[in-house]
């Protein structure tokens, strides 16, 4: 506020303490809003009050992996870039931010220390929708991108690398000279687009496992919302005005989407909002500075601009650690070809026309698709850094002339299909392995017995008609009664047979009941016993997929059974899983009556 306007209007904004302010009304003085925020500013405080206070706690996050963002949000001449920038006697945020965080750097990438650290800064700005490189002014509208694993970027962004802050201020001083500014009634240099500077830390740690790190840290400085009615704004800054305010307009559905719990965040509606998608409801340790105006005539603005901050303050974000290993580290386990396919699997991936007309360098590249498979099974449980990783090295020996098949390269689509294939093969074959142990069972029963006997049990073939083929029948064999025992005994389920009485009408008054012959089925209690260990076994120490095997569980219960497991510790019986939130006691009685059989007879067939 100038000096005359201090003498002929009181403002409406007092502080309460260090955290809450209040505002008057400008119609009814006596009515006033109040407000409680993790800190208050009042018009007496410095910039190094201001960055102490709250922007340099979160450098640290930087150096751990993680984001951080600052946003300066507030109406046109309430004071964002002298908050962000400053002037040489005061610098702002940005100068003493960088200054800090290149301090904090070179301390831990000092001779000795396990990481070594590298600073990167980008800085551009986003005019009428437009996202301009103030590094290089000619390069034209970028387009903003997401990778696969949810990472804003920006393809053909300038990166310059900086050890110092001198270095620092021959890039950004001349950039900001590139920032679109433009005079208003309210403004003299007012921001005409929003500027964001990206500073990026890159670490690598120096011994194994050789692990990588990355940090961002954005730092905003978002142009004012303006009344066109008050600005005076025509042409040029009018079309401008429109651009501000519609971004800001979208950056306000965001906040109150994200409070709301909506399922589609409006993220893509501007180009502002596309790029703190990180900042706002993502990863980013966020700060949001709202500079206001004190004067009675801009109490709208000033209440527009702190409610959008207390909205603000209700969004969540979770910050997490970005960390990968290096490529190199992951070079030695490269397999050879022969390692990866045997010789009678290499005769059958090629043709017996495709043997003869090769060359000797050509026949060495097919691999069957078996062998395909076998590698990319390994690469099912892998960590996707990891995985991307090994992808760049594929493609680096491919490029070096490396004669191996690039299995590597197969869409992550079409290689969990292969995946899955990969599994449904395999519980095949265990099927198939347990029945041939059955039928080898029985075999060996057969060759038991006694040959003469066998030989006076066996019916002997009818004999055939002339002009047809009979089918060959069937044997039936008559066994020894001890055998017949040693059998019966180590059955898992009895039939046992019983008398049902049945009433049956009649002439007389009275029924009569008739006895009807019924099977029930029982199971022996050491079996049944065992049954339910093996299953507690499971519930308690299974993995998902070890759960998932059960029957009647799939994996939305995998996953229920799994949390509770972990919240109230290992089920006591099996009859506790009713107390899982979403399975009901008739689905577990299901599940015993379905699992325990299986589980009984899997111990039966063990010793066999």
């Amino acid at each position: 506020m100038d000096e005359a306007t201090k003498a002929n209007e009181l403002p409406c904004v007092r502080g309460i303490d260090s955290c809450s302010l209040e505002v008057a009304n400008w119609r009814k003085y006596q009515e006033t809003l109040k407000y409680q925020f993790d800190a208050f500013y009042g018009e007496k405080s410095t910039q190094q009050d201001i960055y102490v206070g709250s922007v340099q706690p979160i450098l640290r996050h930087l150096l751990e992996g993680q984001n951080a963002s600052v946003l300066a949000y507030g109406p046109t001449g309430a004071g964002k870039t002298h908050t962000m920038l400053g002037s040489p006697e005061q610098p702002g945020v940005i100068p003493r931010a960088l200054m800090d965080l290149l301090q904090l750097t070179r301390e831990e990438s000092a001779e000795g220390r396990p990481w070594d650290l590298s600073v990167t800064m980008s800085y551009l700005e986003i005019y009428q929708e437009k996202v301009l490189d103030l590094l290089d002014p000619a390069s034209g509208d970028l387009a903003i991108r997401e990778d696969c694993r949810g990472n804003i970027l920006i393809p053909g962004l300038t990166q310059k690398p900086i050890t110092s802050f001198s270095e620092f201020e021959q890039h950004f001083l001349p950039a900001s000279r590139n920032r679109v500014v433009g005079a208003t009634r309210l403004n003299q240099r007012s921001s005409r687009s929003h500027a964001v500077l990206l500073v990026k830390v890159d670490q690598r740690e120096r011994l194994a496992p050789f692990r990588q790190r990355e940090g961002k840290l954005y730092l905003i400085d978002l142009a004012g919302s303006e009344d066109n009615r008050r600005t005076g704004n025509q042409g040029i800054r009018l079309k401008e005005s429109g651009a501000i305010n519609s971004s800001l307009f979208v950056l306000g559905k965001v906040v109150d989407a994200l409070n709301q719990g909506l399922p589609r965040i409006p993220y893509r509606d501007s180009k502002l909002t596309r790029l703190l998608q990180d900042s706002l409801g993502g990863s980013a340790h966020s700060i949001i500075i709202a500079n206001i105006a004190p004067e009675r005539r801009f109490y709208l603005d000033t209440v527009s601009a702190l409610n959008f901050t207390a909205r603000s303050k209700e969004v969540i974000n979770r910050p997490f650690t970005n960390e990968s290993l290096q490529p190199h580290a992951l070079a030695p386990v490269k397999l050879s070809q022969k390692e990866l396919l045997g010789p009678s699997e290499a005769k059958k991936a090629k043709g017996p026309e495709e043997e003869s007309t090769q060359s000797p360098e050509s026949t060495a590249a097919p691999a069957s698709a078996s062998q395909k498979l076998s590698v990319l099974q390994k690469l099912s449980n892998m960590d996707p850094a990891m995985l991307e990783n090994l992808l760049s090295l594929d493609r680096l020996l491919g490029s070096q002339g490396s004669q191996g098949t690039p299995l590597l390269n197969t869409p992550k689509r079409e290689r969990m299909v292969l995946i899955k294939t990969v599994e449904e093969k395999d519980l095949e074959i265990e099927r198939l392995k347990m029945k041939q142990k059955e039928l080898e069972a029985k075999v060996l029963a057969q060759e038991a017995l006694d040959p003469k006997e066998k030989e006076n049990m066996h019916l002997q073939p009818l004999p055939s008609c002339t002009g047809t083929v009979a089918k060959p029948l069937k044997k039936a064999v008559v066994m020894p009664l001890q055998l017949i025992q040693k059998q019966t005994e180590s059955k898992i389920h009895i039939l046992k047979r019983g008398h049902k009485r049945k009433s049956e009408p009649s002439h007389v008054s009275e029924p009569v009941e008739k006895a009807e012959d019924c099977w029930e089925l029982q199971i022996s209690p050491e079996l049944l016993a065992h049954g339910r260990k093996k299953l507690l076994d499971l519930l308690n120490e299974g993995s998902a997929r070890d759960l998932r095997s059960l029957q009647r569980i799939g994996q939305k219960k995998a996953q229920l059974i799994m949390g509770w497991r972990e919240l109230h510790g290992p089920f006591d019986k099996v009859e506790d899983l009713e107390q899982v939130e979403g399975i009901s006691g008739k689905q577990v009685e299901s599940f015993l009556k379905a699992n325990l059989l299986s589980l009984a007879a899997d111990q039966h067939s063990g010793p066999s």
